[in-house]
């Protein structure tokens, strides 16, 4: 948030070196949206904010799209060495068929994240029980009142008011911030993303390998 208000052009670049070691060089570039800086300038990670502003956890970062250009002088250089050593390493990685310490790293990843959600999810639920049972106070309090003011009435004196804010069940209860949640549910879709993503190029491999096997 700091470099972004400060540095004008400012992204955050992410390099994956776990993915990069399978032979696919992963890279990208995020920001955070204009919306989400607002709200976060404001801290009103509330639910009415929210929905006010439409923003969901995937409306947090916006990714720019990147790309990778070399000089006059590294391409040449690269051209000269592709004429001694025409395989390089990493095309015998991109040919690795095992991607378990990849995979089991995002599972560990994405378990510990869903445990930090179900974590968010008792807060709220903690929250709104709390709420249910302040409104049926205040119920029980209001109908108390106007059973008192029809006998006031009736004895032809002043109504007493029906709202006492000195009294602590209408004292509005904060609603928790769900900045959290939408933080760690935004991390719970890039590991699932990631999975799906390196899944996919292994059942490729897998069957590239076997139909070069069958021929």
């Amino acid at each position: 948030m700091n470099y972004q208000e400060n540095i004008r052009r400012c992204v955050c670049i992410i390099h994956d070196p776990s993915k990069s070691n399978q032979g696919v060089l992963a890279l990208k570039a995020l920001k955070l949206s204009d919306s989400f800086m607002e709200l976060y300038r404001n801290n009103e990670f509330n639910g009415e904010k929210l929905r006010g502003k439409s923003l969901s956890w995937v409306d947090i970062f916006e990714e720019i799209p990147i790309k990778v250009s070399n000089s006059a002088l590294v391409s040449a250089f690269m051209t000269e060495l592709e004429a001694d050593s025409p395989v390089t390493q990493s095309d015998y990685d991109r040919l690795q068929l095992s991607t378990n310490p990849f995979m089991e790293r995002n599972m560990e990843f994405l378990i510990d994240c869903m445990d930090d959600l179900s974590m968010e999810q008792q807060k709220f639920q903690f929250y709104y029980r709390n709420l249910s049972r302040q409104q049926a106070q205040q119920q029980t309090w209001l109908q108390k009142r106007r059973a008192e003011n029809m006998v006031c009435k009736d004895a032809g004196e002043e109504p007493l008011p029906e709202e006492d804010l000195s009294n602590p069940i209408f004292k509005p209860l904060p609603e928790p911030s769900r900045l959290d949640s939408y933080l760690i549910t935004n991390q719970v879709s890039n590991y699932c993303n990631q999975i799906n993503s390196v899944a996919g190029q292994s059942f490729s491999r897998l069957y590239l390998m076997k139909a070069l096997h069958e021929n």
